[in-house]
């Protein structure tokens, strides 16, 4: 605790031997989030470019590749900074900040893929209402709520846990997640029950309603001809995907601050990094190779690249 500046900080204590491999950490991070925010935007870019690309599934997908380079943006020059410093320490409320932004960004995605879901399933299902139905009215109070609620629900929560208690002042991990509930002298009620109910409106319903939604695409297809079948798996698959790594991280995340006492240092750093590695670098990955026109524009500007 500062007196004179009144702030507290934390100690971020995740890091293995900073002082020694400091250069490595930080070549191998910098390279990865150079990665991520290229691989990123150059899709998101393509999408703003072709106009054959403006069609809601692209701008949806636009919307999360956005939310992998904020998301990253979040965590990673930080922790690029911390690798070049003497003490890798950050003041709780920027902690709280990183923990709000982290976490907003990540229950988005869930929204998103849901919109996702309903895009293709009017498209697929209704294809005679789609025009009318997916309007750019419809995708922009869609797009809004993606980010909106998730960004409601978690500022009551945060604004909760501002004024807790402090007893630790070691945070177990390389980034403010949800180990910044072990720094709390006493884990209310109130938040406990709030985090149930987040986890219930803004990542189990949406993946329910994904998961009803692809059913009935897949009996509708099943009992349509070879041509729909094509058409659906080629739309459908990368979402299905995407969600299931989207998922896959979310419950890693709340198993390493839930069971953080049953690994050595090392192990909660590698399994930490596992979240701020491939999630940011997958999305693109996978929309990038399996979305049909997505690859084609990608293949054309690096033929492009390589004439020059």
């Amino acid at each position: 605790m500062d007196d004179e500046l009144n702030i507290t900080y934390i100690t971020i204590g995740g890091y293995v031997e900073v002082d020694k491999y400091r250069y490595v950490y930080f070549l191998i991070m910098f390279t990865v989030y150079i990665l991520i925010i290229g691989s990123n935007i150059i899709i998101v870019c393509l999408i703003w470019v072709h106009e054959n690309l403006h069609e809601p599934m692209y701008v949806f997908i636009a919307a999360l590749l956005l939310n992998a380079v904020l998301y990253s943006t979040t965590i990673y020059p930080k922790m690029l900074i911390d690798f070049l410093s003497e003490k890798q320490i950050i003041s709780y409320s920027a902690c709280l900040f990183q923990f709000y932004i982290f976490y907003t960004l990540g229950l988005s995605d869930f929204l998103l893929l849901s919109a996702m879901a309903y895009d293709r399933y009017v498209s697929i299902c209704k294809p005679l209402q789609y025009p009318v139905i997916m309007r750019k009215t419809t995708i922009s109070i869609f797009l809004v709520l993606s980010w909106l609620l998730p960004a409601c629900q978690m500022a009551v929560l945060v604004i909760q846990i501002a004024d807790t208690k402090l007893c630790n002042f070691n945070l177990k991990g390389i980034f403010c997640n949800n180990a910044v509930y072990s720094l709390h002298c006493v884990r209310s009620k109130f938040v406990t029950i709030y985090g149930v109910v987040l986890l219930f409106n803004v990542i189990l319903l949406p993946m329910l309603f994904v998961m009803f939604t692809y059913v009935r695409i897949l009996i509708l297809t099943y009992q349509s001809c070879k041509e729909i079948r094509k058409k659906a798996a080629e739309t459908c698959l990368p979402h299905l995907l995407v969600l299931i790594s989207i998922t896959c991280f979310s419950v890693y995340d709340v198993s390493i601050a839930r069971l953080e006492s049953k690994f050595t240092k090392m192990a909660r750093l590698i399994m930490t990094l596992q979240i701020v590695l491939y999630h940011p670098l997958f999305n693109p990955l996978i929309y990038g190779l399996k979305m049909k026109e997505i690859s084609k524009h990608l293949k054309r500007l690096f033929c492009r690249a390589k004439r020059l």
